[in-house]
Protein backbone atom coordinates (compact mmCIF):
# COMPACT_ATOMS: atom_id res chain seq x y z
CA UNK A 1 0.00 0.00 0.00
CA UNK A 2 1.03 3.14 -0.98
CA UNK A 3 0.24 6.92 0.04
CA UNK A 4 -1.72 7.44 -2.43
CA UNK A 5 -3.52 4.25 -2.05
CA UNK A 6 -4.32 4.84 1.45
CA UNK A 7 -5.56 8.29 0.56
CA UNK A 8 -7.78 7.11 -2.51
CA UNK A 9 -9.43 4.88 -0.13
CA UNK A 10 -11.49 7.79 1.74
CA UNK A 11 -11.80 9.61 -1.75
CA UNK A 12 -15.45 6.81 -1.51
CA UNK A 13 -18.54 9.18 -2.20
CA UNK A 14 -18.94 7.97 1.44
CA UNK A 15 -16.81 10.33 3.26
CA UNK A 16 -16.93 13.67 2.95
CA UNK A 17 -13.65 15.41 2.34
CA UNK A 18 -12.70 19.77 2.62
CA UNK A 19 -9.55 21.26 1.29
CA UNK A 20 -8.02 23.85 3.23
CA UNK A 21 -5.99 26.34 0.48
CA UNK A 22 -4.47 27.83 2.94
CA UNK A 23 -3.08 25.31 5.03
CA UNK A 24 -2.98 23.24 1.83
CA UNK A 25 -4.49 20.17 3.49
CA UNK A 26 -7.20 18.01 3.35
CA UNK A 27 -9.67 17.04 5.84
CA UNK A 28 -11.71 14.08 6.45
CA UNK A 29 -14.93 13.47 8.32
CA UNK A 30 -13.58 11.06 11.44
CA UNK A 31 -17.28 9.73 11.42
CA UNK A 32 -17.40 8.56 8.23
CA UNK A 33 -14.47 6.93 8.62
CA UNK A 34 -15.14 5.56 10.98
CA UNK A 35 -18.45 4.21 9.59
CA UNK A 36 -16.36 2.76 6.71
CA UNK A 37 -13.63 0.74 8.74
CA UNK A 38 -15.59 -0.44 11.92
CA UNK A 39 -19.08 -0.98 10.18
CA UNK A 40 -21.05 0.31 12.97
CA UNK A 41 -24.05 1.89 13.16
CA UNK A 42 -23.80 3.94 15.53
CA UNK A 43 -20.33 5.61 14.40
CA UNK A 44 -21.10 9.07 16.85
CA UNK A 45 -21.09 7.02 19.82
CA UNK A 46 -17.94 4.82 18.54
CA UNK A 47 -16.15 7.80 18.37
CA UNK A 48 -17.45 9.66 21.25
CA UNK A 49 -16.20 6.36 23.23
CA UNK A 50 -12.79 6.47 21.00
CA UNK A 51 -12.15 9.88 22.72
CA UNK A 52 -12.67 9.31 26.24
CA UNK A 53 -10.41 6.24 25.63
CA UNK A 54 -7.98 8.41 23.76
CA UNK A 55 -7.79 11.02 26.53
CA UNK A 56 -7.34 8.76 29.44
CA UNK A 57 -4.14 7.61 27.55
CA UNK A 58 -2.60 10.52 27.36
CA UNK A 59 -3.35 11.43 23.82
CA UNK A 60 -3.45 15.29 22.87
CA UNK A 61 -4.90 14.21 19.75
CA UNK A 62 -8.81 14.55 20.41
CA UNK A 63 -7.87 18.02 21.83
CA UNK A 64 -6.44 18.86 18.36
CA UNK A 65 -9.29 17.26 15.80
CA UNK A 66 -10.94 20.48 14.66
CA UNK A 67 -14.53 20.98 12.87
CA UNK A 68 -16.14 21.71 10.07
CA UNK A 69 -19.48 22.33 8.37
CA UNK A 70 -20.12 19.68 6.17
CA UNK A 71 -23.63 18.43 4.51
CA UNK A 72 -25.16 15.93 6.08
CA UNK A 73 -27.47 13.31 5.28
CA UNK A 74 -30.81 15.58 5.62
CA UNK A 75 -28.26 17.78 3.10
CA UNK A 76 -28.22 21.01 5.71
CA UNK A 77 -24.53 22.12 6.41
CA UNK A 78 -23.55 21.08 10.02
CA UNK A 79 -20.60 20.73 12.14
CA UNK A 80 -18.61 17.67 12.27
CA UNK A 81 -15.23 16.48 13.72
CA UNK A 82 -12.58 16.44 10.76
CA UNK A 83 -8.87 15.19 10.89
CA UNK A 84 -5.89 16.09 8.48
CA UNK A 85 -4.06 13.14 7.07
CA UNK A 86 -1.41 12.79 10.17
CA UNK A 87 -4.51 12.66 12.80
CA UNK A 88 -6.51 10.22 10.80
CA UNK A 89 -3.67 7.92 10.36
CA UNK A 90 -3.18 8.41 14.01
CA UNK A 91 -6.78 7.77 14.52
CA UNK A 92 -6.69 4.81 12.71
CA UNK A 93 -3.75 3.53 14.43
CA UNK A 94 -6.43 3.29 17.41
CA UNK A 95 -8.64 1.16 15.97
CA UNK A 96 -9.29 -2.60 16.11
CA UNK A 97 -10.80 -3.71 13.05
CA UNK A 98 -9.86 -5.76 9.90
CA UNK A 99 -10.25 -3.04 7.57
CA UNK A 100 -8.04 -0.90 9.54
CA UNK A 101 -5.18 -3.62 9.27
CA UNK A 102 -3.50 -2.46 5.78
CA UNK A 103 -3.08 0.91 7.40
CA UNK A 104 -1.57 0.21 10.66
CA UNK A 105 0.78 -2.12 8.41
CA UNK A 106 1.45 0.34 5.63
CA UNK A 107 2.61 3.10 8.45
CA UNK A 108 4.65 0.43 9.72
CA UNK A 109 6.53 0.27 6.94
CA UNK A 110 6.84 3.62 6.08
CA UNK A 111 8.61 3.93 9.40
CA UNK A 112 11.21 1.74 9.02
CA UNK A 113 12.20 2.90 5.80
CA UNK A 114 12.38 6.61 7.03
CA UNK A 115 14.70 4.95 10.18
CA UNK A 116 16.57 3.27 7.27
CA UNK A 117 17.06 6.64 5.57
CA UNK A 118 18.22 8.48 8.55
CA UNK A 119 20.99 5.52 8.91
CA UNK A 120 21.98 5.56 5.31
CA UNK A 121 20.62 8.59 3.11
CA UNK A 122 21.22 6.40 -0.38
CA UNK A 123 18.88 4.28 0.68
CA UNK A 124 16.16 7.28 0.16
CA UNK A 125 17.45 8.54 -3.01
CA UNK A 126 17.62 4.98 -4.49
CA UNK A 127 13.55 4.36 -3.07
CA UNK A 128 13.25 7.64 -4.59
CA UNK A 129 14.11 6.93 -8.11
CA UNK A 130 12.54 3.67 -8.17
CA UNK A 131 9.18 5.56 -7.00
CA UNK A 132 9.92 8.17 -9.53
CA UNK A 133 10.02 5.19 -12.50
CA UNK A 134 7.30 3.35 -11.35
CA UNK A 135 5.44 6.36 -12.09
CA UNK A 136 6.74 6.90 -15.38
CA UNK A 137 8.96 9.66 -15.06
CA UNK A 138 11.79 9.68 -17.39
CA UNK A 139 15.47 9.21 -16.51
CA UNK A 140 16.66 12.18 -17.82
CA UNK A 141 13.92 14.02 -15.77
CA UNK A 142 14.11 11.83 -12.69
CA UNK A 143 18.34 12.61 -12.61
CA UNK A 144 17.19 16.30 -12.68
CA UNK A 145 15.02 16.28 -9.88
CA UNK A 146 17.66 14.31 -7.59
CA UNK A 147 19.84 17.03 -8.54
CA UNK A 148 17.62 19.48 -7.57
CA UNK A 149 16.91 17.91 -3.78
CA UNK A 150 20.87 18.24 -3.58
CA UNK A 151 20.94 21.76 -5.04
CA UNK A 152 18.19 22.44 -2.08
CA UNK A 153 19.80 20.61 0.56
CA UNK A 154 23.04 23.22 -0.21
CA UNK A 155 20.72 25.88 -0.02
CA UNK A 156 18.80 25.11 3.44
CA UNK A 157 22.80 24.34 4.81
CA UNK A 158 23.59 27.47 4.02
CA UNK A 159 20.63 29.04 5.53
CA UNK A 160 21.08 27.13 8.53
CA UNK A 161 24.10 28.66 8.83
CA UNK A 162 23.24 31.98 8.48
CA UNK A 163 20.77 31.58 11.61
CA UNK A 164 17.56 31.77 9.36
CA UNK A 165 14.79 29.37 10.76
CA UNK A 166 13.23 26.40 9.45
CA UNK A 167 9.25 26.57 8.72
CA UNK A 168 8.09 29.80 7.63
CA UNK A 169 11.79 31.71 7.23
CA UNK A 170 12.43 28.80 5.30
CA UNK A 171 9.18 29.34 2.93
CA UNK A 172 9.65 33.02 3.15
CA UNK A 173 12.82 32.93 1.16
CA UNK A 174 11.67 29.85 -0.87
CA UNK A 175 9.05 31.74 -1.94
CA UNK A 176 11.09 35.05 -3.10
CA UNK A 177 13.34 33.26 -5.09
CA UNK A 178 10.58 31.53 -7.15
CA UNK A 179 8.83 34.72 -7.79
CA UNK A 180 12.00 35.99 -8.76
CA UNK A 181 12.82 33.54 -11.42
CA UNK A 182 9.20 32.16 -12.57
CA UNK A 183 7.01 35.24 -11.87
CA UNK A 184 5.01 33.48 -9.28
CA UNK A 185 4.90 32.80 -5.87
CA UNK A 186 4.73 28.87 -4.97
CA UNK A 187 1.02 29.13 -4.38
CA UNK A 188 0.13 31.01 -7.38
CA UNK A 189 2.56 28.25 -8.98
CA UNK A 190 0.42 26.26 -8.17
CA UNK A 191 -2.96 27.35 -8.46
CA UNK A 192 -1.64 27.99 -12.22
CA UNK A 193 -0.84 24.19 -12.77
CA UNK A 194 -4.06 23.17 -11.33
CA UNK A 195 -2.39 21.67 -7.97
CA UNK A 196 -3.38 21.15 -4.28
CA UNK A 197 -1.46 18.95 -2.24
CA UNK A 198 1.13 17.88 -5.13
CA UNK A 199 4.65 18.93 -4.95
CA UNK A 200 5.36 21.87 -7.59
CA UNK A 201 8.54 20.22 -8.72
CA UNK A 202 7.23 17.01 -9.35
CA UNK A 203 5.26 19.12 -12.11
CA UNK A 204 7.70 20.73 -13.41
CA UNK A 205 8.89 20.49 -17.32
CA UNK A 206 13.05 20.02 -17.35
CA UNK A 207 13.74 23.57 -18.18
CA UNK A 208 11.57 24.88 -15.29
CA UNK A 209 13.54 22.51 -12.82
CA UNK A 210 17.34 23.69 -14.35
CA UNK A 211 15.67 27.33 -13.71
CA UNK A 212 14.72 26.09 -10.53
CA UNK A 213 17.73 24.80 -9.82
CA UNK A 214 20.07 27.79 -10.99
CA UNK A 215 18.30 30.26 -8.98
CA UNK A 216 18.57 28.35 -6.00
CA UNK A 217 22.22 27.79 -6.80
CA UNK A 218 22.98 31.00 -7.62
CA UNK A 219 21.03 32.49 -3.96
CA UNK A 220 23.58 29.48 -2.08
CA UNK A 221 26.83 31.00 -3.81
CA UNK A 222 25.72 34.88 -3.31
CA UNK A 223 24.96 34.07 0.69
CA UNK A 224 28.58 32.30 1.04
CA UNK A 225 30.15 35.64 -0.51
CA UNK A 226 27.65 37.71 1.37
CA UNK A 227 27.26 35.87 4.82
CA UNK A 228 24.27 37.80 5.54
CA UNK A 229 23.54 38.51 9.60
CA UNK A 230 19.56 39.03 9.17
CA UNK A 231 16.59 37.98 7.73
CA UNK A 232 15.77 41.32 5.83
CA UNK A 233 19.23 40.40 4.39
CA UNK A 234 19.14 36.77 3.47
CA UNK A 235 15.80 37.82 1.74
CA UNK A 236 17.31 40.49 -0.75
CA UNK A 237 20.14 37.93 -1.46
CA UNK A 238 17.33 35.31 -2.59
CA UNK A 239 15.67 37.95 -4.57
CA UNK A 240 18.75 38.42 -6.63
CA UNK A 241 19.68 34.71 -6.68
CA UNK A 242 16.21 34.27 -8.52
CA UNK A 243 16.40 36.92 -10.38
CA UNK A 244 19.48 35.75 -12.14
CA UNK A 245 17.92 32.66 -13.31
CA UNK A 246 14.57 34.83 -13.92
CA UNK A 247 17.21 36.63 -16.86
CA UNK A 248 17.90 33.51 -17.77
CA UNK A 249 14.38 32.27 -18.32
CA UNK A 250 13.51 35.32 -20.30
CA UNK A 251 16.15 35.41 -22.35
CA UNK A 252 15.14 31.30 -23.25
CA UNK A 253 12.17 32.62 -24.21
CA UNK A 254 12.80 35.34 -26.05
CA UNK A 255 15.09 33.15 -28.67
CA UNK A 256 12.22 30.50 -28.61
CA UNK A 257 9.45 32.34 -28.50
CA UNK A 258 8.00 29.65 -26.07
CA UNK A 259 6.73 30.15 -22.26
CA UNK A 260 8.77 28.04 -19.83
CA UNK A 261 6.49 28.29 -16.81
CA UNK A 262 3.54 26.75 -18.22
CA UNK A 263 -0.05 24.99 -16.80
CA UNK A 264 1.03 21.46 -17.66
CA UNK A 265 1.54 18.98 -14.76
CA UNK A 266 3.34 15.73 -13.64
CA UNK A 267 -0.25 14.28 -14.95
CA UNK A 268 0.06 15.86 -18.77
CA UNK A 269 3.87 15.40 -18.90
CA UNK A 270 3.22 11.67 -18.49
CA UNK A 271 0.55 11.45 -20.90
CA UNK A 272 2.49 12.88 -23.48
CA UNK A 273 5.04 10.21 -22.87
CA UNK A 274 3.23 7.50 -23.13
CA UNK A 275 1.53 8.97 -26.42
CA UNK A 276 4.81 8.92 -28.10
CA UNK A 277 6.24 5.88 -26.35
CA UNK A 278 3.34 3.58 -28.20
CA UNK A 279 4.13 5.13 -31.12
Amino acid sequence: MTKQTAIKLFEDKKVRTSWDDQEEKWYFSIIDVIQILTQTDRPRKYWSDLKSKLAKEGSELSEKIGQLKMIAEDGKMRVTDVAHTEQLFRLIQSIPSPKAEPFKLWIAKVAKERLDEIENPEIGFDRLMETYLKKGYSKNWINQRLKSIEVRKELTDEWENRGVEKGQEYAILTDEITKAWSGFSIKQYKNYKGLKKENLRDNMSNLELVLNMLAEATTTEISKEKKPKTFTENKKIAKQGGTIAGNTRKEIEEKTGKKIVNKLSAKDYLENKNKLDKK
